[in-house]
């Protein structure tokens, strides 16, 4: 059984300095659901620069669910995390941003940030890491029905 339908939309890639790729966002619009896939060893600087791009699909899109996939991505961004909390979250739920899953890097150093990021958000929205896609679609799906 795939986790996304066939249908979606590229809405683009934001590149670092150098022209690297860092995120991909993908809209499926059945599932309502905005899957962004990070790349390479990320900053505090570069998830902001994403966390603003993203901002601008939920205020076009008012997209309910994220799926942030860190799963091919590295770093210590934990500088980001109080303008995350004070200055994106506000404008995201605001925009309809409902859930938030996210699927850990395979970096072990990059958990603690993430579980951080998890603590911070999830006391104003359901937010869940997960290890795996599978997991991460199935908490999605029950939180759109839930919703």
């Amino acid at each position: 059984m795939p986790f996304f339908s066939t249908t979606y939309a590229d809405l683009g890639t934001v590149s670092d300095k150098h022209g690297v790729a860092i995120a991909t966002f993908r809209h499926y619009p059945s599932e309502q659901l905005l899957y962004i896939i990070w790349n390479g060893n990320l900053t505090g600087k570069e998830v902001i620069q994403v966390a603003k791009e993203g901002l601008k699909i939920l205020e076009e899109f008012h997209i309910p669910l994220v799926l942030n996939d860190k799963t091919k991505a590295t770093g210590d961004w934990s500088e980001a995390l109080p303008w995350l909390e004070y200055e994106w979250l506000p404008d995201a739920m605001q925009e309809g941003l409902r859930a938030f899953a996210y699927i850990f890097s395979p970096d072990v150093q990059s958990h603690i940030v993430s579980a951080e990021f998890v603590e911070k958000i999830g006391k104003y929205l359901p937010i869940q890491l997960f290890y795996d896609m599978p997991s991460a679609m199935q908490w999605l799906q029950q939180q759109h029905k839930a919703a």
